[in-house]
């Protein structure tokens, strides 16, 4: 839902932190007037952190950041499988998670996570070379190792660092919409929706250009969701048969064609009914949902709520 009030974001860098994991949540969050959040970068303690791939930080802020923050980062770091975080990093992460912040965790940052016990039981994700590494280590943890993120509410892990962008960008449209997600997409140059369930890379039996042929495909239909999209027709421009396409398709993005089309029109949905004022019939036109009745059907199915009280969300306090 729409945020009524600052976003207190602290990024954690750990010893050996990765500098790319680091970056994203602090360039997807930065400060600016359109976005309602504020970044501190932390660490165990004020000062120098030495960082992986030759790079340090200087970080302002120790773990006060933590008891500050309402969504803590932890980013990811080398040798994850060694040992645990400080003993004392461990436990501002429980305590702030027990005060209600929520524990986002990217690539290898998920072993931290760990750590904690937090996500004991659940569901986690971290890079897919340690994936084993992490069910060795931590076994009650119900690891995957074929998804891009995963949110359990209150903790949320991330693949490599690439899925990293996803995450933030799905946390991100969580807090602000689909249009503020979609907005922060295009600022990064990244694509505006990669489903958490996305396999986290391509097998290797898909050969790479047919991976960029079936993006190309994906970004035309994007741009033709009012108009009808079959599987022949998306086949059709991939240049494939509909077997092989609909089989090449799932194993690249996790999702049939038909599912992912529907996805999309649903977010094509979610934006129309922030940002503009047409009714529910006419955006079941213009996403290619035909009518209302089919777009409340598949909104309440998707997202668990209707068309109206998800724009009811967005004109609070308005």
């Amino acid at each position: 839902m729409p945020a009524s009030h600052l976003h207190r974001v602290a990024v954690l860098v750990l010893e050996g932190a990765k500098p790319l994991d680091v970056g994203i949540p602090a360039q997807v969050f930065t400060t600016r007037a359109s976005m309602p959040y504020e970044v501190r970068v932390c660490g165990a303690a004020p000062g120098l952190v030495a960082g992986g791939d030759g790079l340090s930080y200087d970080v302002a802020h120790g773990l006060d950041a933590l008891a500050w923050a309402d969504i803590i980062f932890v980013p990811g770091y080398r040798f994850p499988d060694r040992d645990d975080p400080p003993q004392t990093v461990v436990e501002a992460l429980i305590a702030a998670h027990d005060r209600g912040a929520r524990l986002a965790a990217i690539s290898t940052g998920a072993f931290a996570l760990a750590a904690t016990g937090l996500l004991d039981g659940r569901r986690a994700t971290t890079h897919w070379h340690y994936t084993r590494a992490l069910v060795a280590r931590h076994p009650r943890i119900r690891v995957d190792e074929n998804v891009l993120f995963v949110d359990e509410g209150s903790v949320l892990t991330s693949a490599g660092a690439a899925s990293g962008i996803d995450l933030c960008l799905h946390i991100l449209r969580g807090d602000l919409g689909v249009a503020a997600s979609n907005h922060a997409a295009r600022r990064l140059v990244a694509a505006p929706y990669r489903s958490g369930g996305q396999a986290q890379y391509v097998p290797r039996s898909v050969p790479e250009p047919l991976g960029e042929h079936f993006a190309a495909t994906r970004e035309w239909a994007l741009h033709r969701l009012a108009e009808p999209l079959t599987l022949d027709i998306l086949a059709r421009q991939a240049g494939v048969s509909p077997r092989t396409f609909s089989r090449r398709f799932v194993e690249e993005t996790g999702c049939t064609p038909m599912q992912w089309v529907m996805r999309a029109r649903i977010d094509l949905a979610r934006e129309l009914l922030e940002r503009s004022q047409r009714s529910v019939e006419q955006i079941a036109a213009d996403t290619g949902l035909g009518t209302g009745a089919n777009l409340r059907l598949h909104f309440q199915r998707i997202l668990g709520t209707t068309p109206s009280e998800y724009r009811r969300t967005f004109t609070q306090g308005e």
